[in-house]
């Protein structure tokens, strides 16, 4: 009752404030089946790669490794935390806009890799460069293999990354 002896409004309806999530990908294993499943997988695949041969190396430059590393097991526990969210169907318990956070999400980390791809290159071309203290390279022979290995696997990361970003986009503004 109001200090006038009128009744008190309803409360509000929760369902004006949170909308129902907006999403187009399938929940599921029907995930699995679209091209935006197929490359989340290819991203979790090529970048658990990378970390490895990363992880395999001598790491010669910690601070350009280091960040390569920081993104490729960031951005591979990322992945599969989100493809689990809709291998289980959590999208439909969250309510979020799960077109623009795909986007958000592949865009954002397209960007982190690219520069990752970039920083693992730049180590990868300095095999023959000799250190002033020694007469032996910075890489050894195995190091630049798999520093060569690893540069490959992450640029094809991150052109998964990429292809994700570009249907995530699609999506999102249809």
């Amino acid at each position: 009752m109001s200090a006038r002896g009128g009744s008190m409004p309803p409360p509000p309806n929760p369902a004006a404030y949170f909308p129902a999530p907006r999403i187009t990908l399938p929940v599921g294993l029907d995930i699995l089946r679209t091209y935006s499943g197929a490359f989340i997988c290819l991203e979790i695949l090529f970048g658990a790669l990378v970390w490895i041969l990363i992880a395999a190396t001598r790491v010669p430059l910690p601070l350009l490794q280091g960040w390569v590393m920081f993104v490729s097991v960031t951005a591979c526990f990322l992945s599969i935390l989100f493809l689990g969210v809709f291998l289980f169907s959590y999208t439909h318990r969250i309510a979020v806009d799960w077109n623009q956070m795909d986007f958000l999400f592949h865009a954002a980390t397209f960007v982190f890799y690219f520069g990752a791809f970039l920083l693992q290159a730049a180590t990868t071309s300095l095999h023959n460069y000799r250190l002033p203290s020694n007469v032996t390279t910075l890489l050894s022979d195995q190091d630049y293999n798999i520093s060569i290995a690893a540069s490959i696997f992450a640029f094809a990361t991150t052109v998964c990354y990429g292809c994700s970003t570009a249907l995530a986009l699609r999506r999102w503004k249809l």
